[in-house]
């Protein structure tokens, strides 16, 4: 029963190795874009604490800084 499965007709080889080409695929994209916001995050610390206090809050006013805001202290739960 599960070599039937596997082997699919002899399509198996060809199926099970597409599906974890793609599945590394997938796990190997997640990783560069994870690693991708964690550098962007940084960098958007360090220039954000550089600010004076007047600008800061000119900072917090704008949409951007909102959007960034709640989605990394989303990623953070």
């Amino acid at each position: 029963m599960i070599s039937e499965v596997l082997y699919m007709n002899g399509y198996g080889l060809y199926v099970w190795s597409s599906f974890a080409f793609t599945l590394s695929c997938f796990c190997i994209l997640y990783l560069v874009i994870k690693l991708q916001l964690i550098k962007e995050q940084k960098k958007f610390k360090v220039r954000f604490e550089s600010l004076e206090a007047d600008k800061i809050e000119i900072a917090k006013t704008q949409e951007t800084y909102k959007e960034i805001l709640t989605t990394s202290s989303a990623s953070k739960i």
